[in-house]
Order: C-alpha cells, then sequence, then structure tokens
C-alpha cells in the first residue's frame, strides 16, 4: 500500500491490482487533487497517508481525506453531516454512510468556482474536532426494506416486537437486511433474524 504522497499521485492508493499501472485511476485526477491539497493544508490541516490515500487531520483527528474514484475526484469529510451545507453540495459516499459526506469534482473550473465555499466546510470540519463533537449515529434514520414492510402487514407479533426494539438494534438489523442486493436475500435475512426479534435481542446480543 501506498506510504507517501508523492507515491500516490504517481501510483495512486495501490489497494487495487490497478495501482502503479497506466490503468490506476488516479492519473485522471492528478491536476484536481493538487490544487485541492493546498486548500486542506492552508487551513492548518496536517497531510498525512492512511489507507493508501491522502489524509488530513487536526491534533490526530481525521478530518478529511481525497480520493479518486472512476469517475471523479472526491473529498471526504469523516464527520461530513455536522458540516452546515446550505448549498447542498455534500453529498453521502453510499447508502450506509451515515457520518461521511463529500464534494465530487469532475474538472478543476468545479474546484476553482467552490473554492470559498470549500474553505467555510473545512473550517467547520476543524471546529468540529476542535470541540469535540461527534454524530449521533442512532439518530440517523434507515430506510425500511418494503419486503419488511410487506412482512409485517402478515405478520402483527414481529412488527410489535421490533417497533420494541432500541434504536440502535433496529438500525443494525435494517443495516443488515439493506444491505442485500437482492429481495429473496432480504426475505431470507429477515426470516433468519425473526426468532431474535420477537426476543427482543439485537443482531449482537447472545
Amino acid at each position: 500500500m501506498t506510504t507517501t504522497i508523492q507515491e500516490y499521485l504517481i501510483n495512486g492508493c495501490k489497494r487495487c491490482k490497478l495501482g502503479g499501472t497506466p490503468q490506476c485511476k488516479i492519473h485522471r485526477w492528478v491536476a484536481c487533487i493538487e490544487l485541492i491539497r493546498p486548500i486542506l493544508k492552508a487551513s492548518g490541516l496536517r497531510e498525512e497517508v492512511k489507507w493508501g490515500a491522502p489524509c488530513y487531520t487536526f491534533e490526530g483527528k481525521n478530518v478529511a481525506m481525497i480520493s479518486a474514484l472512476k469517475d471523479a475526484c472526491v473529498l471526504v469529510f469523516f464527520k461530513g453531516t455536522l458540516i452546515k451545507d446550505p448549498e447542498n453540495l455534500l453529498k453521502s459516499p453510499g447508502p450506509n454512510s451515515h457520518e461521511a459526506r463529500q464534494f465530487k469534482f469532475t474538472s478543476l473550473e468545479e474546484i476553482e468556482s467552490t473554492h470559498a465555499y470549500i474553505l467555510a466546510c473545512i473550517k467547520q470540519a476543524i471546529e468540529i474536532e476542535r470541540k469535540g463533537l461527534t454524530v449521533d449515529k442512532e439518530a440517523v434514520p434507515e430506510a425500511m426494506p418494503p419486503e419488511l414492510i410487506d412482512c409485517f402487514a402478515d405478520d402483527s407479533e414481529l412488527q410489535a416486537a421490533f417497533e420494541t426494539l432500541t434504536p440502535g438494534r433496529k438500525r443494525g438489523y435494517l443495516i443488515h437486511f439493506n444491505q442485500a442486493k437482492q429481495s429473496d436475500t432480504r426475505l431470507r435475512r429477515i426470516e433468519k433474524w425473526r426468532p431474535h426479534i420477537l426476543k427482543g435481542k439485537g443482531m449482537h446480543d447472545r
């Protein structure tokens, strides 16, 4: 895995087999990355390499990270959900990303035109760490899969038991069910955990 910024800009993170090859996605976004780096460093963040990519820390705490995707260069904030984003430019990296939020850039012009906004978000992210703020994971809603809704319609006992679970236990089940891409798989997971739910237990309760 990559251990220096210079190596990252040449060979990528090297977490996949394309690292260090002409096919590595880093080659498409070096110019964008080089435009973002000074903004982060000028804000007082320390530039390091973690997980093979540029990571920016404040007093030892992870604040932001740069990453190269196939279709874009992204600037990820680890506690992005706590950042005030009136223009709604920060997006979730994925359906189960309850803390991180990211800017997604496909051109130098996008970075240049939002420079002041990026800087404001960086300052907020630093202040969040300065104050020791954390994301209340249990307060973040998780989507109810349609298969579970259908099961509730035919199984009032299951619905009643699920509704009495703690928010954390509910969220754990919903994440697990939603991670399945196929409807049949989601149904099997619901059926598998039904006895556990009826006992008022979470996935990690014995």
